[in-house]
């Protein structure tokens, strides 16, 4: 806890502590000397080399971490009491956000746009849009099969087929993996289009009932097992999207593909 209440930046000197061994540099330092300098202070910088040295600062101040800022020779606190000192955000881990999976989507638009500038000359095309939902799903795929058993605790937290089988809940990324690849090559479309319906329907109808008829307040596993992002409106998007997908590839991409 910081030993000193809120004020203005006035001081422009700051001493900080912390961590700078042969094997390990504290991340937390350079982020504390970096948003130092970016406030205009100047910041005398104190290097803790070795384990006693930085034991032996511990006991001294009384303190369980590292580092330590100081202003006008009183006691800030660490990098997350130094930026309430200076009036900043600190960022909640456990809070819930979209940011994941918004990111998600925006890269894959991007690589979909590239991929297809790069095989047509054009931005924006079908077979684009076909991409997008493909790369989608296989980065979606990938975030998952980081830790699958971490994906399949969180899974089952909501997924309806899952709760009845569990091994469903280790098979699902690998199958939306799967489907997403043979979408991107275009190719053995009575198997990718059967797989993307398949997990696409259960997917969309597990999660319109915990969130809009149960009304659980759930974390998704969409984006892995260890994801803050709230089963909602974006989890049922991702769903419907594979649902889409297969839909489109079966009635209407055939006669209407213009690339490969």
């Amino acid at each position: 806890m910081s030993e000193m209440s809120h004020s203005p930046a006035k001081a422009r000197k700051a001493v900080i502590h912390r961590m700078v061994m042969p094997h390990h540099i504290c991340p937390y330092g350079l982020k504390a000397v970096h948003l130092l300098k970016s406030e205009g202070y100047r910041v005398e910088d104190h290097a803790l080399a070795t384990r006693e040295e930085t034991d032996a600062f511990k006991a001294k101040h009384k303190v369980t971490t590292t580092p330590q800022i100081f202003i006008d020779g009183n006691r800030v606190g660490g990098y997350d009491d130094l930026r309430k000192f200076l009036g900043k955000k600190v960022p909640d881990p456990k809070a819930t956000s979209y940011r994941p999976v918004i990111a998600l989507f925006a890269i894959t638009a991007l690589m979909a746009l590239a991929t297809g500038y790069a095989a047509t000359g054009n931005l924006f095309t079908l077979r684009a849009a076909e991409w997008f939902i493909g790369f989608s799903m296989i980065i979606l795929s990938l975030l998952k099969l980081q830790n699958v058993e971490s994906f399949a605790t969180m899974f089952l937290n909501y997924d309806l087929l899952a709760k009845r089988w569990v091994p469903y809940s280790y098979i699902y990324p690998f199958a939306e993996g799967l489907a997403g690849l043979l979408m991107v090559a275009g190719i053995l479309t009575w198997l990718s289009v059967p797989i993307a319906l398949f997990i696409g329907t259960i997917g969309a109808v597990s999660v319109f009932k915990a969130v809009y008829i149960d009304k659980r307040e759930l974390k998704c596993a969409c984006v892995g097992g260890s994801s803050n992002v709230p089963l909602g409106f974006i989890s049922l998007a991702e769903n419907v999207m594979m649902v889409a997908m297969a839909i489109w590839m079966t009635f209407g991409a055939a006669g209407m593909r213009s690339v490969m």
